[in-house]
């Protein structure tokens, strides 16, 4: 028995098959013509994003918007001046296309392997997909095809790259098993949009694996079987079963209003990043968008979106929601999302630096061009603003008075809005937390971000993994913060609603219904499970286990009790 890291859930029980790469051989022959050297990988260049666009286009397809970008991604990182500018500098000093790029990847894999967050160290895996593919297309090397592999297939490989996933059939791979990668790494995130069981950081799994070899793969627990006994096939069989049976048993709830056990009702709505991604909500059953990531249509470009190109975004979803409600979050730019146009400075601590809203109303023009494309927008479905990183009263009143004058500027345009748009905050930071009965008093909505918040009140890099155990959102810290919160909302008749990933988790879901959250906006893929579990709870019961929870001291305790109390 194997353990590693369960990337993606469900049980596979199959047969091995290894996926190797061939071994990519540099022959460091003097360049005589470097200009000739350049236009060889300038062509290159065009076939890997020829080749990786269709890609883009199969993945989107076939599992999403978000899983295409990734792809997406990697025409950009290679379309980088700072990638090409070396690789053509090298390339001047008489070396190789293929010795120069792979000298070039090198130094960026050297940097983002010594980050300490996850999301920089995942983009080393990247640059190694991007130099593998870039290397074949130079050296005439075919790529690895796993689009015939047999029913009942589980793939091992050092790493599943993005690339290789374009070919995997769901039909045909019943488990992914890979020697590196974690949950958060794009063949994690793959595999779960393709609803394929994954172990990922299996020490040795390359090595101890051969073709052929029977397995069994517990994509929850971690657990691996190599060459599994007939008892033990048999057993894990039975779980295969049961889990398709959950899994089949939550399609009842597709369609239903969602409501507690003793019918109390709340909404449950989504989280996006792109226009595209609202037919998902509505595919989903969901009832509505809890948050827009406005920040994605600011990136992958050169230029600021114009006025026209953000209403029409803007517009889009709120006319495929019909009605349902758009909570469209301002730009949050700063911390770990960097848009190069905007000429943001560096700094030691972005997170606590120039971001969101502090960018936003000291670039009022920007800001103005969003207000207005939102405004415009809200006379086409029900869309409410919110705004994000807010740490006192004045940023928030900063953003109204600009609403105000936008509002008065297209009525003397005759351009029709909601005049009576929401407009709410987004609970982050530990001073909203603390100002939330003043916030209250002028906001029309909260919606808790739990990702950020658990960050800013526990100090916690949550990509260091010196303190990431800290990171948690059962720490009482964190619940009595979402639990005050919820009650000045309520006291000032605002709904409240949560955003972050803790909205759905089902072991915090009874808290949550306990503390008077009105609204759970969760992932296109968690909104059926979310609903199952607010159905299993009333209120009595939820009180109950709250009180029980806020007798305890440990995040350890508080996790340890509601995984007894799931339903």
């Amino acid at each position: 028995m194997m353990t590693g890291i369960g990337a993606s859930k469900g049980f596979g029980i199959g047969k091995i098959v290894m996926i190797q790469d061939v071994d990519l051989v540099i022959h460091d022959t003097p360049v005589s013509d470097p200009e000739a050297e350049l236009t060889r990988f300038s062509q290159a260049v065009d076939t890997f994003v020829h080749r990786t666009e269709k890609m883009a286009a199969e993945i989107r397809t076939r599992v999403g918007e978000k899983e295409a970008e990734i792809l997406e991604g990697h025409i950009i990182m290679l379309q980088d001046p700072a990638m090409s500018d070396g690789v053509a500098d090298g390339i001047k000093e008489g070396l190789t296309a293929e010795r120069a790029f792979s000298n070039v990847c090198d130094m960026f894999i050297g940097v983002f392997s010594m980050a300490e967050d996850e999301l920089t160290k995942q983009r080393a895996t990247d640059v190694e997909d991007i130099r593998s593919r870039m290397l074949k297309i130079l050296l005439h090397v075919e790529e690895v095809d796993i689009r015939n592999v047999p029913p009942h297939t589980i793939l091992v490989a050092k790493d599943l790259t993005p690339s290789m996933t374009v070919g995997i059939s769901k039909e045909n791979v019943v488990g992914i098993l890979t020697e590196v990668g974690g949950y958060t790494s794009h063949s994690a995130i793959l595999a779960r949009a393709l609803g394929i069981p994954a172990v990922l950081s299996l020490a040795d799994i390359t090595t101890k694996a051969k073709d052929g070899m029977e397995a069994v793969c517990d994509g929850e627990s971690g657990t691996v079987i190599l060459s599994p006994t007939d008892a033990e096939k048999k057993d894990y069989e039975e779980k295969r079963l049961a889990y398709l049976e959950q899994m089949k048993a939550l399609k009842e709830f597709f369609g239903k209003p969602t409501l507690t056990a003793d019918n109390t009702s709340v909404e449950l709505v989504c989280n996006i990043g792109k226009p595209g991604d609202a037919t998902a909500v509505l595919e989903a059953s969901g009832e509505g968008v809890g948050l827009f990531r406005t920040e994605f249509l600011f990136m992958d470009r050169d230029t600021i979106p114009t006025e026209e190109e953000q209403f029409q975004a803007y517009k889009e979803v709120a006319e495929k929601l019909s009605g349902k409600p758009v909570i469209i979050r301002t730009l949050d730019v700063g911390g770990d999302k960097e848009i190069p146009y905007l000429h943001l400075p560096k700094e030691d601590n972005p997170f606590l630096g120039y971001r969101a809203i502090r960018v936003c109303l000291d670039q009022k023009d920007m800001y103005r061009i969003q207000l207005r494309a939102l405004l415009r927008a809200s006379a086409y479905g029900k869309i409410r603003i919110m705004i994000p990183m807010i740490t006192c009263i004045e940023e928030l009143r900063g953003a109204k008075d600009l609403l105000e004058e936008l509002k008065e500027e297209l009525r003397s345009q005759s351009i029709s809005f909601d005049e009576n748009i929401p407009v709410g905050v987004m609970i982050e930071t530990p001073a909203a937390v603390m100002i939330a009965d003043l916030l209250a008093k002028e906001a029309d909505f909260f919606s808790i971000g739990t990702n950020d918040l658990t960050q800013y009140i526990m100090a916690v890099d949550r990509g260091n993994a010196h303190v990431a155990n800290l990171y948690s959102h059962y720490n009482p810290a964190v619940l009595r913060a979402i639990k005050h919160v919820i009650a000045c909302g309520k006291k000032e008749g605002i709904m409240v609603g949560m955003c972050g990933e803790a909205a759905a988790d089902s072991r915090l879901i009874p808290l949550l219904l306990s503390y008077g959250l009105q609204e759970f906006s969760v992932s296109a893929t968690s909104v059926l499970a979310t609903r199952a579990t607010i159905s299993k709870w009333d209120k009595a019961s939820a009180d109950a286990l709250a009180k029980e929870v806020a007798a305890l001291l440990t995040k350890e305790e508080v996790e340890s009790c509601l995984k007894k109390n799931v339903r």
